[in-house]
């Protein structure tokens, strides 16, 4: 093979292959079906045609018939009134008439049985565009759905790739970054503007110690503590601090103070502080 035909061969399958990528299967599908069309459109045009000619055909020959019968009536006219060689006339042209009357019909059958084999073909050529009108729409139903399968494929071998689920990592550490930068600044302003100790406070307020004593509560309900000592304060023995003041020494002995307690206030004067009463009953 020479290099021309071989550089033929080359350009050749380069354009069958351009030529192969360029074709829309939902364009060509319509391109035929409009073709189609336009071959039904002619094919009902020669049809009416074959059907006007059979139409035709078939009116001469009635025609033909009629002038026959015509002149066979003319020949009996010429018969009864004894003219035999006006009636031999009538007689040849009725005879021409039935000649050309035969001829029509067999015309006129011969077209009325092509007009019913045109009129079939024409109804099966009918039967096949509306069956591929059917074909198209199926086809390119496939076709968008094939696209689409395509579509999702090429969409799934790009997420196979772990380039965009690092974006989303690196994307999720910026953001906390964000946020941690963010809590930072909030609590720096709070510290300038002195609201870190009311913060604090507040805090305490709304939910400290709720889950020791709930778990105090709990112990409690099991047993697991025991009942809390009541703290007495120690009482004075009969006879002792005899000085005291009754008012004075009842309020603190029931204020809870200790044994030292009593003693060094015992020592201290605490007239002062009696009654009024209790002084004039001195």
């Amino acid at each position: 093979m020479g290099i021309f035909s071989r550089l033929g061969t080359l350009i050749k399958s380069n354009i069958n292959d351009l030529i192969t990528k360029a074709e829309d299967p939902e364009k060509m599908l319509t391109q035929v079906l409009l073709e189609m069309q336009q071959q039904l459109a002619e094919a009902k045009k020669a049809v009416a045609i074959a059907i006007a000619d059979e139409k035709k055909l078939q009116k001469q020959y009635t025609a033909e018939q009629e002038k026959a019968k015509e002149w066979e009536r003319k020949a009996m006219v010429a018969v009864r009134a004894g003219d035999d060689g006006l009636a031999r006339q009538a007689l040849v042209r009725k005879q021409e008439h039935e000649n050309i009357h035969e001829q029509f019909q067999q015309q006129w059958v011969a077209q009325k049985q092509a007009v019913e084999k045109l009129k079939d073909a024409l109804r099966l050529l009918n039967n096949k565009i509306e069956e591929a009108k059917r074909k198209k729409n199926i086809l390119i139903a496939r076709k968008k759905r094939a696209e689409a399968q395509q579509q999702i494929a090429n969409t799934m071998q790009g997420l196979g790739d772990t380039s965009a689920f690092d974006t989303f990592d690196r994307m999720a550490d910026r953001i906390a970054l964000m946020e941690a930068e963010a809590e930072a600044g909030a609590e720096l302003a709070g510290e300038l503007s002195g609201d870190t100790l009311e913060g604090k406070f507040l805090a305490l307020e709304a939910g400290g110690g709720t889950e020791d004593e709930a778990l105090q509560e709990l112990k409690a309900k099991m047993g697991m503590l025991e009942a809390p000592k009541s703290a007495t304060a120690p009482q004075l023995k009969a006879g002792e601090g005899k000085d005291e003041t009754p008012g004075v020494s009842e309020t603190l002995s029931a204020s809870g103070l200790t044994a030292e307690d009593l003693k060094e206030l015992q020592d201290l004067d605490l007239s002062e502080f009696e009654p009024k009463d209790a002084k004039a009953a001195k």
